[in-house]
């Protein structure tokens, strides 16, 4: 499943071994006023829940729309707030055995 919103997610392979997931703004967002981006991105987020709630059956994609879920929600006081410098990528290292490895793996 694809939701389109500010974030560009995108799975990186480390050397050595595991994943990390970097997320990065679309220019298109970081041109936005704060009160825009805050409004937008809380609007993303709810857009992945109910896109989350909506989603039966395949539970690899439901685990990693979770996880995708759950970043959005820490960082969106961050964003809301102007604290983030929102021209950097965010760098989150994965575990071994991430929902997300099941979902890359099964898509």
């Amino acid at each position: 499943m694809t939701i389109e919103g500010p974030l560009s997610i995108g799975i990186v392979d480390k050397e050595g071994g595991g994943r990390e997931i970097h997320l990065s703004f679309s220019a298109e967002f970081r041109a936005l006023s704060m009160d825009e981006q805050a409004a937008g991105f809380m609007a993303y987020v709810r857009d992945l829940r109910a896109a989350l709630d909506k989603t039966d059956g395949d539970e690899r994609e439901r685990a990693g729309m979770a996880m995708v879920l759950q970043i959005a929600e820490e960082l969106q006081p961050h964003v809301a707030s102007g604290d983030l410098a929102l021209d950097e990528t965010i760098v989150v290292e994965m575990q071994p055995q991430s929902p997300l490895d099941a979902l890359i793996a099964g898509g």
